[in-house]
């Protein structure tokens, strides 16, 4: 049987990932914090019939290999990690980072989870959790339940105060932390706009916002996927072509055999 028609089978099965990949990206356009994934492939391993360096003849060696690829495979799904574009909600509980970091959250199952997606709410014991309800940890914020609800303040380097009855001035209530990897494109996505900690990304350090190597937060706006709808288009194109091009291939590799088969006639 030809090589062709599982290399270029093998092919078709990448692009496929591919444009799953490419799927995701589109329908999470308008998903607060999400960022964007490249899928990443490899060339699968060579069938050699003769190596380079072998003797030709007593005094001559063949300066190249005859080799033969067997295909591709996808190699990673990799998180870009770029700044999405901030926008403005006036809402006072959103709270965007631009820079480098992420929240931790504590997830229903009690393990901690990081996130971008600054969505956040107060809930009936006066916490701030996010739209799932995962509540901000290390440090938790609380705000008193008698504050006047215009009066929370975030400032850029994430110190939170409110105003409550009987005083003139915000009384601080706490300071919102953030967290970053070595290697933020280890992390695990556990889906719900949240990411874990894994071996591969290293464990978070913290800082508070404006630290070198620190983003800064910005109350009253969101930050929105980093996805370019032209750029996955593009690429979905591509993807597409390609898927194409490797069924044509095994189109090809059929009507050879085909006509080897036919050759007694």
């Amino acid at each position: 049987m030809m090589r062709a028609l599982y290399t270029a089978a093998s092919g078709m099965t990448s692009q496929q990932y591919n444009i799953d990949v490419i799927s995701n990206n589109l329908s999470n356009v308008n998903t607060a914090g999400y960022k964007k994934s490249r899928a990443d492939f490899q060339d699968l391993l060579y069938q050699q019939s003769r190596l380079a360096g072998t003797p030709a003849t007593i005094n001559n060696l063949y300066p190249t290999n005859v080799e033969v690829g067997l295909g591709v495979d996808v190699a990673a799904t990799q998180k870009m990690y770029s700044q999405g574009k901030l926008q403005q909600t006036e809402n006072k509980t959103d709270i965007a980072i631009e820079g480098d970091g992420f929240y931790k959250v504590r997830l229903p199952d009690g393990t901690e989870g990081y996130t971008r997606d600054g969505a956040f709410k107060i809930d009936a014991n006066g916490d701030l959790v996010t739209s799932n309800g995962f509540h901000l940890i290390d440090p938790p914020i609380n705000v008193p339940k008698d504050y006047y609800k215009d009066s929370l303040t975030i400032t850029p380097d994430g110190r939170v105060s409110v105003k409550v009855p009987g005083l003139d001035d915000n009384v601080p209530i706490g300071e919102i932390k953030l967290y970053r990897f070595v290697n933020p494109a280890g992390l695990k996505s556990a889906g719900q706009n949240v990411m874990k900690e894994t071996p591969a990304s290293g464990a978070a350090y913290e800082g508070y916002p404006t630290w070198p190597g620190f983003g800064t937060v910005r109350q009253g706006f969101l930050e929105m996927s980093n996805v370019e709808i032209v750029e996955e288009l593009v690429n979905m194109i591509v993807a597409q072509r390609a898927y194409e091009f490797n069924s044509r291939a095994i189109h090809t590799s059929d009507a050879m055999l085909s006509t080897a088969v036919n050759l007694k006639r």
